[in-house]
């Protein structure tokens, strides 16, 4: 299991550095360093500005190679955009965001504390929420229970989750006026009641897709030869669903729960953005609205290194939950 872990990790390394050359690509190679400033500050600047203003960010160095200076420095020739860029992602070195020169790692510090507060208790009570529903209707499949629950869930798969989100702020925020529509508050008396909403919401517009999902692998083991055995020996249905059916369908859960864990940490961007909520969501939502490509890009490297980091964790977490499964 430790080779396969070492190995892993090295998959793991070759891909993050895979991503960040395709994010220099996207981010230097296709769009210029001019183009950047110019978005920045403005159309109507003069060229001594724009200069200045590369200079300031880093963006006045050469694109792969530094052969002006190489030559009489050989140290400088790794002096370039594309040697700048690697160093900072690696080193978590994120520096300043392009369009108001706020440290881009202090912007992630403040947006972590609201995006968790979110989405972590959406994550959790969704799963709970899905798995619960999803026991019931295995336990009841092929009756009237089973065809009601699955005709609302394809309902509400068939609903987009901004639908939700208009719906849910018009009838629980602006008629029912149970909670506020939009906000945040980091006071612990208060943040429930700004998180109430779209936790709500939340769970309401995956509900069909969990659901679905969870019937279809707890129906897949009851079939199987154990759950028969269990049953010829006396076991009830309830304890055979609870004691037996969800322990072994811990697999396919547990991949969809890991691989949720980068979007834990970087946010919801449609939730965060309606409902007002200043986290790691909302701070991409505002660098793509404000030509942002600094901050963007951090977001992006985070995003991909999370996930890369959440396939790892699956795998692992396979042996936790069936000792029959051996990592080669």
């Amino acid at each position: 299991m430790f080779a396969y872990i070492v190995r892993r990790l090295a998959y793991g390394a070759v891909t993050v550095l895979g991503v960040l050359l395709l994010l220099f690509v996207l981010f230097f190679a296709i769009a210029d360093p001019d183009d950047i400033a110019r978005q920045a500050i403005g159309e109507r600047a003069s060229a001594e500005v724009y200069e200045q203003w590369k200079v300031n960010h880093g963006y006045d160095k050469p694109l792969v190679i530094n052969a002006e200076h190489g030559v009489l420095e050989p140290g400088r020739y790794t002096d370039t955009l594309l040697f700048e860029h690697y160093r900072s992602m690696l080193t978590f070195d994120f520096g300043r965001s392009d369009a108001d020169d706020v440290p881009i790692a202090e912007r992630l510090r403040q947006g972590a504390l609201p995006s968790l507060s979110l989405t972590l208790p959406l994550f959790a009570l969704s799963l709970v929420v899905g798995v619960f529903f999803a026991l019931l209707v295995a336990f009841f499949r092929d009756t009237y229970v089973d065809f009601a629950v699955l005709v609302m869930c394809m309902l509400a798969m068939s609903v987009a989750s901004l639908i939700y989100i208009i719906a849910g702020q018009y009838l629980i925020g602006l008629t029912l006026k149970w909670f506020p529509i939009s906000g945040f508050d980091a006071d612990p008396a208060l943040v429930i009641r700004f998180l109430a909403l779209p936790i709500i919401i939340g769970v309401i517009a995956s509900f069909g897709g969990d659901v679905r999902l969870y019937r279809t692998v707890f129906i897949e083991e009851t079939n199987k030869d154990y759950v028969r055995t269990a049953r010829a020996k006396g076991c009830g249905d309830a304890r055979v669903m609870v004691r037996h059916v969800l322990r072994n369908a811990l697999i396919p859960i547990l991949t969809s729960v890991v691989l949720a864990i980068p979007f834990l940490f970087v946010g919801s961007l449609l939730f965060e953005n309606f409902f007002g909520i200043p986290g790691l969501g909302a701070i991409t939502v505002e660098a793509i609205n404000g030509n942002d490509f600094s901050t963007l890009r951090t977001m992006v490297y985070i995003s991909a290194l999370l996930f890369i980091v959440a396939q790892i964790l699956t795998d692992i977490s396979y042996t936790l939950a069936d000792p029959r499964v051996r990592l080669s």
